[in-house]
């Protein structure tokens, strides 16, 4: 009969090993998952500071993006979902920015979200919209007919979001599409 200590050096073993192959799945399961969909953070062209952090979601096979946090030209949070404060003149009802939905009904084709909506809610703008991942980024594009651009978002760090804020759970979100003015 062998020694125990060499059972327990066996079972350790083996649980040890068990549970690398179980977070190794885990790990492989959660970045699938992370796709398109999560939070990202929009960074202006002017100050190279961060404009928005917004949730892309999913609803109905569909993506919508809704605005979470907002931030001044110095890169400061001024808005956030939680508690917001400035609203748009643009569209009817004056929504906050913070919480509004400003990205909807695009479908998944390919590799790229296609054939849905951006407002520009400042001017109360509405542009074609589709977004695909490249590099670990997100590349948002609207445009009018053929004439557009592209803009690059990142994926939010914890680092990103103001003191004591904690992300919402966006499976909850359901679309609110605003009107324009």
């Amino acid at each position: 009969m062998p020694p125990i200590i060499s059972l327990l050096e066996r079972a350790m073993k083996k649980k040890v090993v068990i549970t690398l192959c179980l977070l190794i799945i885990l790990c492989n399961f959660l970045s699938a998952e992370e796709g398109i969909t999560g939070f990202w953070k929009s960074i202006s062209d002017e100050t190279g500071k961060t404009q928005t952090i917004t949730a892309i979601y999913e609803y109905n096979g569909q993506l919508f993006g809704r605005i979470i946090v907002t931030f001044d030209e110095e890169g400061y949070p001024k808005d956030t979902i939680d508690t917001p404060a400035e609203r748009t003149t643009a569209l009817l009802g004056n929504p906050f920015y913070a919480g509004l939905d400003f990205i909807w009904n695009l479908t998944e084709k390919g590799n790229k979200w296609t054939r849905g909506k951006i407002l520009d809610p400042q001017q109360g703008r509405l542009y074609s919209c589709e977004m695909w991942l490249e590099d670990e980024n997100l590349i948002v594009r609207g445009q009018i007919l053929f004439f557009g651009r592209n803009q690059t978002w990142c994926r939010v760090n914890p680092s990103d979001l103001p003191p004591g804020f904690h992300l919402p759970d966006y499976s909850r979100f359901r679309p609110s599409i605003p009107s324009i003015k």
